[in-house]
């Protein structure tokens, strides 16, 4: 069951017992605003109050529930028809080793054909390529620098949403209604996602000197590792050499 499937049964099911339990507490409470002058005051009229107390107690918060529950916004419904076969084609290809790889490339190439043979395309190709390299980059872009891989999708998807909206734009500058005023507003809308992408191309750039910074500290601790281990082999290695003379020595004068 999908979740908005699954968030409106449990609206009915809170509605259902909201109602049910308005119907005990009326009951309980008739029945006690009755009984209790009708038969006088007595341990029962304590049962009957209690019940009656309960039920009401029990309404209010199945009736405040409920209006918590409505209040949410409902879960988005799953496609239907093709685009469901395509998100179930889709999350089947996530699952292989090499599925997620591919699945992105061929995003990226139904993207491109959206803005083919618009102004858009250099620098959209500068976008790819940059992107790319950052994807080769995530995995070691950790402590400080973790944030910046958020961010830098986060920027990536805006880009990319500039880069169609002014490709769309540019489609429309050819037909007969398009005037100075449109033009203008798309070499605006051309200027910011140029100017985007070389800002995107810059924070490419500054996380890759931060992976090549910490990989020198790291290779530097790795050389100097070694070079004690090495030193310390050889002192073993040479302390081993003595011991042996000594031994060889000793036993010869002992024969």
């Amino acid at each position: 069951m999908d979740e908005r499937a699954r968030y409106f049964r449990k609206l009915r099911k809170l509605r259902r017992s909201a109602r049910r339990w308005s119907v005990f507490a009326g009951t309980f409470a008739g029945a006690t605003a009755v009984l209790v002058p009708y038969g006088g005051l007595g341990w029962p009229d304590a049962v009957w109050a209690a019940l009656s107390g309960g039920t009401v107690a029990l309404t209010f918060w199945r009736w405040h529930d409920l209006r918590e529950l409505a209040a949410q916004p409902a879960p988005p419904a799953l496609p239907t028809g093709p685009a469901l076969v395509k998100t179930r084609f889709e999350a089947l290809v996530a699952r292989l080793p090499a599925g997620r790889n591919a699945l992105a490339e061929l995003r990226r190439m139904e993207a491109r054909s959206r803005i083919r043979g618009s102004s858009v395309l250099p620098a959209w190709t500068r976008l790819d390529r940059a992107a790319q390299t950052l994807g080769g980059l995530t995995a070691r872009l950790g402590g400080p620098a973790e944030s910046t891989v958020l961010e830098a999708a986060t920027a990536e998807v805006t880009l990319r949403e500039i880069g169609e909206r002014t490709a769309a734009v540019e489609r429309a500058l050819s037909m007969p209604g398009a005037d100075d005023q449109l033009r203008a507003a798309h070499g605006e809308l051309l200027g910011h996602f140029t100017d985007g992408v070389t800002a995107y191309e810059g924070l490419v750039a500054a996380a890759a000197g931060y992976v090549a910074q910490d990989g020198r500290v790291a290779d530097q601790g790795a050389v100097s590792r070694l070079t004690d281990a090495t030193v310390l082999l050889r002192a073993t290695t040479d302390g081993l050499a003595e011991l042996t003379t000594v031994t060889l020595r000793a036993t010869g004068e002992a024969a």
